[in-house]
């Protein structure tokens, strides 16, 4: 994956516009264990309302924790909604223009106007140039397109410049596949958790700065891989649970937490940007007892880990 600024300050999210799918949450910050470590600050940081498209304050507080970050203890320090619907928009741009889209299972596609339509219409339409808007949903099934097979929603836009199709889905899910996609999900599971978390922080700093008005990021390595059902495991899916919510952050900034497959690729990639994770790097360190949040001080010093929380929790 390739990625451009590494922080995404409490004044960028401010001053986002209306219309784009927001978060409401309230960030806990935990410190790393590692070289360096860095207290947060109590601060005021702007954050989204899913669906609401208004922006509100939401307090920043951390948690001063000495111990290390045991699975127990952390849970005991944060408690986190596990169903939060923190919703991201995927530009399923890979493999090039949607031609052929099919509900498999429980769901349905709709016209702008809100009339249902067919697999065979939408199908036809595809291979026009006629503009226009279908919204499909998976509510138990899921959204083949292209011979890709996708949960959440897919919208199939075409402004003039050709269809484009768009999965809007839970971050979680999102995560779940990025993870399979960018690391062999036979990896150490301490390495997938990294991964995990720093495929949430980069996700969260898109939602703050989506690619363009239609999607969040893209499918591909530019931003993230991600390949929808095709690259979600049982260990992909049991990395990304247990480090539900956890981003990375500095100084009440997210962090858009780069990353590539070694630690040459890596500084040449990244090096003019700041701290960047090796994926084999982490694989290496989880394989000599390392827990997820020591290998992302490693790469990531001076960062503190918060958890994304819905207000009220």
């Amino acid at each position: 994956m390739r990625g451009l600024i590494p922080i995404i300050s409490r004044k960028a999210l401010a001053i986002l516009t209306t219309g784009v799918i927001s978060i409401g949450v309230v960030l806990v910050y935990i410190k790393l264990k590692g070289s360096e470590q860095l207290s947060p600050k109590d601060s005021l940081i702007q954050s989204l309302i899913d669906d609401s498209n208004v922006l509100q304050d939401s307090e920043v507080s951390y948690e001063k924790t000495t111990g290390s970050l045991d699975k127990k203890s952390f849970q005991e320090q944060v408690l986190v909604r596990r169903n939060a619907k923190l919703m991201i928009k995927v530009g399923l741009i890979a493999k090039g223009p949607p031609k052929h889209v099919m509900v498999e299972g429980s769901g349905y596609c709709k016209s702008i106007s809100g009339d249902n339509v067919d697999e065979q219409f939408i199908n036809h339409v595809l291979l026009s140039k006629q503009t226009g808007q279908i919204i499909c949903r998976a509510s138990n099934g899921k959204i083949v397109v292209n011979s890709s097979s996708y949960t959440g929603d897919v919208y199939l836009l075409n402004r003039g410049k050709g269809w484009l199709a768009v999965n809007r889905l839970n971050i979680e899910e999102y995560v779940a596949s990025v993870v399979g996609a960018e690391m062999p999900n036979s990896w150490n599971i301490e390495a997938l958790k990294a991964q995990a978390v720093a495929a949430r922080s980069y996700a969260v700093a898109h939602i703050a700065r989506p690619a363009n008005m239609d999607f969040h990021l893209g499918d591909t390595p530019r931003w993230q891989a991600y390949g929808g059902l095709s690259s979600r495991t049982s260990r992909t899916t049991k990395a990304t649970h247990e480090t539900t919510g956890i981003i990375l952050s500095y100084k009440g900034n997210i962090v858009e937490s780069l990353y590539a497959s070694t630690t040459d690729i890596s500084n040449r990639a990244h090096g003019h940007l700041g701290a960047s994770m090796s994926q084999h790097g982490a694989q290496i360190l989880a394989q000599q007892g390392l827990k997820f949040n020591q290998i992302l001080s490693r790469y990531y010093k001076g960062s503190s880990l918060a958890r994304l929380r819905n207000r009220g929790n």
